[in-house]
């Protein structure tokens, strides 16, 4: 067996840790990399003393062991990365500047020995097309600079052009999945996450809030079939210089999903319409739609995530906050 790490940063996060703890369970050893600033440590609770996981507490590009580590590293997984509507909103500086130079560390790093990367890119980087669905191919149309809400979508699409050029350049096998509102247990709802303040809400039995009309639509996928597709992807050698959407393809407008969680949590929370501009900076702009088009990856994997968005809700609602 191989007995090299797999490196994971941002595996402190979100997603990260629920990729991690299957990485454990399936027997592999894994490094963390993360600078805890959007992540907890207390994600990786379950793993806490486990042999067959070290972490380090740094940004990637912050860490002196990044280029030894990666050159000997079975893969890497990249996650780590500016998250949430509120910070890529307030800080757009941050979030451009996270999300280039800690990409360009990371294939900088697996350029020495060709390691395997997979990416997580965005749903985001599809910008304003009003298309129903989004695939792979599609043409982009991003909103101007003038609106700071952009710049994560082009700071995450710079990521894929430049992970695209090491892939064709010096050969580094690399996958690239963009995620659709990906949702599941220890999501925060402190950077915007909708699905985990919303249950919040309702647990507290407080009003829900509803940006604009409430009508515009969106596709949950649980995290454990993020996990799954990822974990598929870098498995399957045709993947390699592919970029592939992960998520689900059932829409639900937002309005739709604060009566689900309201009806899931069984509290007497009302649901309280609020224009963007009370909540955002003059200018900002939602998308009305966000759906993927999944047939590649169920073509490269075999796989569709699973999950609808009635059970993706009860599983949320019925897990203790945090």
């Amino acid at each position: 067996m191989d007995s090299r790490r797999v490196i994971v940063t941002g595996g402190a996060g979100f997603i990260g840790s629920h990729l991690v703890e299957r990485l454990v369970a399936a027997g592999e050893r894994v490094l963390v990399v993360d600078d805890v600033s959007t992540g907890n440590w207390a994600n990786l609770a379950r793993l806490e003393g486990h042999p067959a996981l070290e972490r380090v507490e740094s940004t990637v590009s912050g860490w002196a062991g990044l280029d030894a580590a990666v050159s000997e590293a079975k893969a890497v997984f990249h996650l780590a990365a500016a998250v949430g509507v509120e910070l890529v909103v307030n800080a757009p500086r941050q979030t451009i500047e996270t999300n280039l130079r800690e990409t360009e560390a990371v294939l900088d790093a697996a350029s020495q020995a060709r390691t395997p990367v997979v990416f997580t890119s965005t749903s985001e980087v599809y910008g304003k097309s009003d298309k129903p669905w989004f695939s792979e191919e599609d043409d982009l149309l991003i909103g101007p600079p003038t609106l700071s809400r952009w710049s994560y979508a082009c700071s995450k699409l710079l990521d894929e052009f430049l992970a695209l050029a090491c892939h064709a350049e010096r050969g580094v096998p690399i996958v690239i999945g963009r995620l659709f509102n990906i949702v599941g247990p220890r999501q925060s709802g402190r950077h915007g996450m909708v699905l985990p303040r919303f249950a919040a809400a309702a647990r507290a039995g407080q009003p829900l809030r509803v940006f604009g009309d409430g009508r515009q639509t969106r596709c949950l996928c649980h995290v454990d079939d993020c996990v799954e597709a990822l974990l598929r992807l870098w498995k399957c050698p045709a993947a390699v210089g592919q970029i592939v959407n992960i998520g689900h393809d059932e829409e639900v407008t937002i309005l739709r999903l604060a009566e689900m969680v309201i009806e899931e949590c069984g509290t007497a929370s009302t649901i309280e319409r609020v224009p963007y501009e009370a909540a955002y900076r003059s200018g900002f702009q939602d998308m009305p739609r966000r759906r993927p088009d999944l047939r590649k990856l169920e073509s490269l994997t075999g796989f569709r995530p699973q999950a609808s968005a009635q059970e993706v809700v009860r599983r949320v609602v019925r897990i203790s906050p945090g």
